[in-house]
């Protein structure tokens, strides 16, 4: 009896030690987060107004906004998701519904999970050889190319795993009334993972958003409004990274400003791809 009492001690002292270096772990990773949130605040908060959202990034100390920047990001994240997703959610379902046990949805899945860990540099390098060298010329769309295919692996996972999650009693219904296989994944196993598929979109998007390398090869940048998809242009991420190394303290508040701007739209996209999770999980 006394032999099991000093077990029970032992592992308590054991489990008390444990959570507190958790706790000082934890700990630690939200003191040095809220510092990074506070500096962002303060500095990006600052140089917050209208006209970042209405004027052009400036010249060398001079005023101005960040709206050819802003634009630029807009039009590439777009086309990047609308690139991709497509791609992304008939890979997941291809994976999950036909060959789910099959060599090629294995290799698929191993090829995905690389793309999914991959520097974006690569990517950025990759697509700088596939179109930018050929064609002679930085562009727009060789950076919506760039961006989707960081979207594809994240899309094709979210898919995959969402599908999986559908019982297999759903697809048996919708074959029991005769319906052809693909009229019941559209019509059955896509309304049942909707929300989980949506919510892979968002966070594709969320990565996305504040990508720099793969649009310094593709991209490259703009200081004046372009929306021509065939020749360089603007986006916040990568004018970000060049204003935060000029010496001009007008550049510098811009950046401040453009990374808070990029932060609280990745925190919304996050906060709502995870409302959308919650919602599904308490169906």
């Amino acid at each position: 009896m006394s032999t099991a009492a000093s077990l029970h001690r032992s592992r308590k002292r054991k489990n008390a030690v444990m959570m507190a270096l958790c706790t000082i772990a934890a700990g630690i990773g939200l003191v040095w987060l809220a510092l990074i949130l506070g500096a962002l605040l303060y500095k990006g908060l600052s140089g917050l107004s209208l006209s970042v959202f209405t004027q052009m990034t400036p010249p060398p100390g001079d005023a101005g906004g960040l709206l050819n920047a802003i634009y630029g990001s807009i039009v590439m994240t777009v086309i990047g998701i609308v690139v991709g997703t497509p791609i992304g959610v008939l890979a997941g379902t291809y994976m999950a519904e036909y060959g789910r046990f099959s060599r090629l949805t294995t290799v698929v899945r191993f090829i995905n999970d690389i793309l999914l860990s991959a520097p974006s540099i690569i990517v950025g390098l990759f697509v700088y050889e596939l179109m930018v060298r050929p064609m002679g010329h930085f562009s727009a769309i060789a950076g919506a190319v760039a961006l989707s295919i960081l979207v594809i692996p994240v899309v094709v996972r979210t898919t995959e795993d969402m599908l999986n999650l559908v019982p297999n009693a759903l697809r048996e219904a919708g074959t029991a009334i005769g319906a052809p296989r693909w009229v019941v994944i559209r019509s059955v196993a896509y309304r049942a993972a909707l929300s989980g598929i949506v919510t892979g979109i968002l966070l594709a998007i969320a990565r996305i958003s504040g990508e720099t390398a793969p649009l310094l090869f593709t991209a490259l940048n703009n200081q004046f409004w372009s929306s021509n998809l065939n020749a360089p242009m603007a986006s916040l991420p990568v004018t970000i990274f060049q204003f935060a190394l000029s010496p001009y303290e007008e550049w510098q508040q811009l950046a401040w400003t453009g990374a808070l701007i990029i932060t609280l739209t990745v925190l919304g996209l996050s906060i709502f791809a995870r409302s959308l999770t919650g919602r599904r999980e308490d169906r």
